[in-house]
């Protein structure tokens, strides 16, 4: 117990004391001794709870204390609930003021905030953005269904989704048709999501004049490149004893050149496509051109093995569906060391049917995993060179499956090999020799 609080108690009891014994006194000189003493501790033990009830009024009234200045129990406890008081305005104010931060904070973001219960799917709180973003407007659409609120965005089924939401991507603001989203949505307590959008017109305006760059340039370099190379074909390196390695070169950049324009043409036509076909893809007659396009390619220094285990067919583009596999198996021969082997399995699985790619080449270190589907990426420069790579098959092979609603998946360890595998819904699977898509059961 601290020494001013045992002082203050100390000097209650001796005044206690001193009333009793001053009454006592009284009482003996009255003849009345014990009624004295009696009606005096009646008088203190009153005099206690009146100044209890007090304490009581003031906290339930919730009024401010003013320090004591004078010592004893009573103005010892005024004085801890004055202090304790002045203790909570303190941190009332500095919460008050990271408050008044943060929503000022939140209020300057370009960003719309909106803050959504969980389980009602209300608005609870947005801030500025989120009116010339979203169209909200303060007051009226606090408490407000957000999926009604914000029609036509198909938020239903996303918000259902919750943790597992990904990122919807170029949305069109339900302000301005012209203004396209990006959504995120942020599970950041048990009770409220944040629902954050940002506007990427301006970035989805600048990809569109990249591809378009891209698409024209590499449109215009077709031409020249081509007439290159046939010049070049038509020159024989034992007419030029002095020149034939400098002309067996050339030939080869113009032709690596010439495969570059048509790999950088053919994913500007594929990130430009919205939908894809809807043939019949005979995969029997798919895997045997496989086999036939590695075992060329190869030049008989691989094993090359492809089973077909799946007994189907996909639904889809026959044409950008056997670029995407030839691209996957030309690399797995292109990276694997002569002597060893390339194997290409189709085999259905629960919900659906995979085609995977394994080879037993150099492998792929984990760190480069994430972005091996990025154009232009490569693991290691030189080997790429060394090979003829363009760095933009995988690419490639990723907007095929995108546009077949279908996922790659890459497995690798380095000097064991990797194993790219395409994964299609059991909507692309339709039976063999027919246009009917396999049950679920099948």
């Amino acid at each position: 117990m601290p020494q001013h609080i045992r002082s203050a108690w100390f000097k209650t009891l001796g005044t206690l004391a001193l009333i009793l014994s001053t009454a006592l006194v009284l009482g003996l000189i009255a003849g009345h001794a014990w009624m004295a003493l009696a009606l005096t501790s009646l008088g203190v033990l009153a005099w206690h709870y009146w100044r209890l009830r007090r304490v009581l009024q003031r906290l339930t009234a919730r009024q401010r204390w003013e320090p004591a200045h004078s010592n004893g129990a009573w103005n010892e406890l005024d004085r801890l609930l004055y202090r304790s008081q002045a203790e909570m305005r303190a941190r009332k104010r500095r919460l008050l003021d990271m408050l008044r931060t943060y929503r000022a904070a939140a209020a300057a973001l370009p960003d719309a905030v909106v803050v959504v219960d969980r389980n009602s799917q209300r608005v609870q709180w947005f801030n500025e953005a989120a009116g010339s973003l979203l169209g909200l407007l303060y007051p009226g659409d606090l408490g407000v269904s957000v999926v009604e609120r914000l029609q036509p965005l198909p938020l239903a089924h996303w918000l259902a989704a919750g943790r597992n939401a990904e990122p919807m991507l170029d949305a069109a603001s339900p302000l301005d048709p012209d203004m396209r989203l990006n959504l995120r949505l942020i599970p950041y307590s048990d009770d409220y999501w944040l629902l954050v959008a940002r506007d990427v017109s301006k970035l989805l305006r600048l990809e569109q004049v990249r591809r378009d760059f891209v698409a024209n340039v590499s449109h215009e370099l077709r031409t020249p490149l081509t007439v290159v190379h046939g010049y070049l074909d038509m020159l024989d390196p034992e007419d030029f004893p002095d020149s034939g390695p400098m002309l067996v070169e050339m030939r080869k950049q113009s032709q690596r050149m010439a495969q570059l324009v048509e790999d950088l043409l053919t994913l500007s036509r594929l990130e430009s496509q919205e939908d894809i076909g809807e043939e019949h893809v005979a995969m029997a007659p798919m895997l045997a051109t496989l086999r036939r396009e590695a075992e060329a390619y190869s030049q008989g220094r691989h094993t090359i093995e492809v089973k077909d285990e799946a007994g189907c067919d996909l639904l889809g583009s026959n044409k950008e569906l056997h670029s995407a596999f030839s691209n996957l198996v030309t690399n797995a021969v292109r990276y694997t060391p002569a002597g060893g082997t390339v194997t290409v399995t189709f085999a259905r699985e629960r919900d659906g049917a995979e085609l995977a790619v394994r080879d037993s080449g150099y492998g792929i270190p984990a760190s480069h995993l994430p972005r091996i589907t990025e154009r232009f990426y490569r693991v290691s420069s030189s080997r790429s060179r060394e090979s003829g790579g363009t760095g933009l098959g995988l690419s490639i092979v990723k907007h095929v499956l995108g546009l077949h609603q279908a996922r790659l998946e890459i497995e690798s360890e380095v000097g064991k090999g990797s194993e790219f595998s395409c994964h299609f819904g059991n909507a692309r699977v339709i039976a063999r020799d027919s246009a009917a898509p396999l049950s679920r059961s099948a």
